[in-house]
């Protein structure tokens, strides 16, 4: 009989059994004279010791405020200083970091508050093309005319407490730098007494990833989860103290937070920040100038870089690794960082959002082969499984739905029990949705996903959020969303739409409907009007066959990724 499709991450390496907020004083003085963190775009360069000093008054501020263990903070903004002092400040107070993506416009940011019952926010003024006090001011015009910290909103009724980044005033909120005064002995002192009481399995962190139904769902992570899975993904990548990693993935995602951020801290390394949203350019002059030796980044940001014209003047000697992550990785892609950018040690990961993120990582010294054409091996202290449509364990070699089990499984879906029990079955085992093969040495290949999810350049969009949304608009009848190939970001969404008897619709018409109500990226690049829509014999719409035709009208072809 063949082996089966199951593998555990047997290690002698332990999980770190330490709450965030206790490993991050101890870090602190371990590294005190280390350079912790480089923000490049806001001239900031801070020692372990410099970053703690700002953490603890920041941590201080949160409790002066009101704010106890348990309770809901959200953070709205783009990468800078205030996003990781936040994100540590929140671990030591014992409060529940929500992530609220930098894209998200009123709706988006509505129900978000409101799921998980933020009654704080901390938020930058503005974004690119979003501007976010307009928007909160839409959404709760109760601030013009409250005293700070005192917030009845009736759209927003949980929310109490909004401060905002930047050096000017708004009616209603805090100032982020007021909360930076120093703290006083005695506060100093009840912080470290509420850190001695936290414990490691409390959540620390939500994080919307979306779902099917069109809602997304607060993944519920905690300090053991994500703490233990940025110490092991670094240790993949072999960092040591005083590595210096590029990290231009947000961080409100896990890529930037968990392996970015924690990454770092559990090595003593050097976080350093390109710039507030992803340019490739920037990137460059970073690794270059900052003498990097290790970046972070999906594809699409490598592809950016390698193809930017100024690419042959920067000296990228410095680096030696990095991870290619969140959406399938081209094999050509791996193979041209390797050779053009000096990252010979370069790992692809593979994981989402409810598993803190890893499960699988290739390894620094895995044949080039394997690791530019599959997604590694599992991950320490991690156990996974690929399984058929009957839940039977299948042979090596044999595709199938891959599961995940171990200390980096979500604690849950936010107030769902019902999605968390869909996700995740009673032996623990976490259902992915995506269908792998591992082969006989453990190497694994993503092959395909069950659901219809469409990774456009690293964010995650379930198609069913867009119909949904869509489904509003007068004059459309139905609509079926599907992802197409992209060289550019690996996927982009395309709309087929059947327009109501009588009605006429232009596709400029559609994307204006989108504009300012739901996120740029998942507004369809590619928008087409349909009679009807293929199915079968059971009235169920066969989303693949759109997704050919689409293919073939464009002209489009897949790539070879991991």
């Amino acid at each position: 009989m063949s082996e089966l499709s199951y593998v555990h991450g047997a290690s002698d390496k332990r999980l770190i059994g330490q709450t965030i907020g206790r490993y991050f004083d101890e870090a602190c003085a371990r590294h005190g004279t280390r350079e912790a963190l480089v923000v490049r775009h806001q001239k900031v360069r801070l020692s372990y010791a410099e970053l703690r000093l700002k953490v603890d008054a920041l941590a201080c501020s949160l409790i002066r405020l009101g704010l106890a263990p348990g309770e809901r903070i959200g953070i709205w903004s783009q990468n800078n200083l205030e996003w990781t002092l936040t994100q540590f400040a929140a671990a030591k107070a014992g409060l529940v970091l929500v992530n609220i993506n930098p894209a998200y416009r009123r709706s988006e940011l509505e129900y978000a508050l409101n799921k998980v019952g933020c009654r704080a926010l901390i938020l930058s003024p503005a974004f690119k093309s979003s501007d976010y006090l307009a928007m909160l001011g839409d959404l709760a015009p109760e601030l013009g005319h409250c005293e700070p910290g005192l917030l009845r909103a009736h759209a927003l009724p949980s929310l109490e407490i909004v401060i905002r980044m930047g050096g000017e005033r708004t009616p209603g909120m805090l100032n982020f730098d007021d909360l930076l005064a120093s703290p006083s002995r005695d506060e100093l002192g009840e912080l470290e007494l509420l850190g001695e009481k936290l414990q490691f399995d409390d959540p620390i962190n939500i994080q919307f990833t979306s779902g099917t139904t069109g809602n997304p769902k607060g993944a519920t992570l905690s300090h053991h989860n994500i703490l233990n899975n940025g110490f092991f993904v670094g240790e993949a990548i072999r960092l040591v103290p005083g590595d210096r990693v590029c990290i231009p993935v947000p961080l409100y995602h896990c890529f930037g937070m968990v392996m970015g951020n924690l990454g770092c801290l559990t090595h003593g390394a050097t976080m350093v920040y390109p710039a507030e949203a992803f340019e490739p350019l920037a990137v460059l002059q970073t690794v270059a100038e900052e003498k990097c030796t290790a970046s972070y980044g999906v594809p699409t940001m490598f592809i950016a870089q390698l193809d930017h014209p100024e690419f042959g003047r920067f000296d990228l000697s410095s680096l030696r690794t990095g991870i290619m992550a969140g959406s399938p990785c081209p094999i050509e892609v791996m193979k041209r960082v390797i050779d053009k950018m000096n990252m010979g040690e370069v790992t692809i990961a593979y994981g989402m959002t409810e598993t803190s993120p890893v499960s699988f990582q290739s390894g620094t010294d895995d044949a080039i082969e394997r690791r530019v054409s599959t997604v590694g091996r599992v991950q320490p202290h991690c156990e996974v499984k690929i399984i058929d449509n009957d839940g039977r364990i299948v042979p090596r070699g044999t595709p199938g739905e891959l599961c995940t089990r171990g200390y980096s499984v979500m604690l849950g879906y936010w107030g769902d029990e019902a999605k968390t029990a869909e996700a995740i079955d009673r032996a623990g085992w976490m259902h992915t949705g995506d269908i792998a093969v591992i082969d006989d040495e453990g190497f694994c290949n993503i092959v395909g996903r069950i659901k219809d999810m469409v990774i456009r350049g690293g964010e995650n969009i379930y198609p069913r959020e867009i119909e949904e949304f869509l489904y509003r608009h007068p004059k459309i009848l139905d609509v079926q969303v599907v992802g197409v190939p992209d060289k550019k970001y690996g996927e982009e969404l395309c709309a087929w739409i059947i327009v109501r008897e009588g009605e006429k619709l232009s596709e400029d018409e559609v994307r204006a409907f989108c504009q300012g109500q739901i996120a740029h990226y998942k507004i369809p690049r590619y928008i087409s009007f349909v009679d009807s829509f293929p199915m079968t014999v059971t009235g169920k719409i066969q989303k693949f066959q759109i997704r050919e035709k689409m293919k073939q009208t464009l002209g489009l072809q897949d790539s070879a990724t991991a």
